[in-house]
């Protein structure tokens, strides 16, 4: 496994993980790159300090293991965000606004919403992140 600093063109940074180092460029030539904070899809590597490994390799954790960890949290945080907060559908990009400006209950919520109307709610101020995909099944990761 191999971790990138990226950042977006607005400006937000965060980190990817990638099985090779191939595989940043093919998902960033298919568009499947985008920023957890604005889903902006202009991202770009940042400049990082290589790791070294030393004596201590034997202690890190070994990227089958950080896949796992990694797949198991993407699995708490959707099951916690499906059984606890409100599925709007269509409606999120709508009902997020509507929450944000007062004019519906306040409460958390999920849905569907368009790259586009994303960055206008990140643009008004409204608070929004990517809810983490369903985790692959085993079969399905080669």
């Amino acid at each position: 496994m191999i971790r990138y600093a990226l950042a977006c063109a607005n400006g937000h940074d965060f980190e990817g993980w990638f099985g090779a180092s191939e595989d940043f460029d093919d998902q960033a030539g298919r568009g499947l790159l985008v920023c957890p904070v604005c889903a902006s899809d202009s991202v770009k590597k940042q400049i990082m300090a290589p790791a070294v490994v030393g004596a201590r390799q034997s202690a890190a954790v070994q990227p089958v293991a950080m896949r796992e960890m990694m797949r198991e949290a993407m699995g708490r945080v959707r099951r916690h965000v499906v059984e606890n907060f409100d599925y709007v559908g269509e409606r999120f990009a709508a009902e997020a606004r509507s929450i944000h400006q007062g004019a519906a209950k306040e409460r958390d919520i999920y849905g569907e919403a368009s790259p586009a109307e994303i960055k206008a709610l990140v643009a008004d101020g409204v608070q929004v992140a990517p809810l983490p995909p369903e985790p692959p099944k085993e079969s399905e990761i080669n």
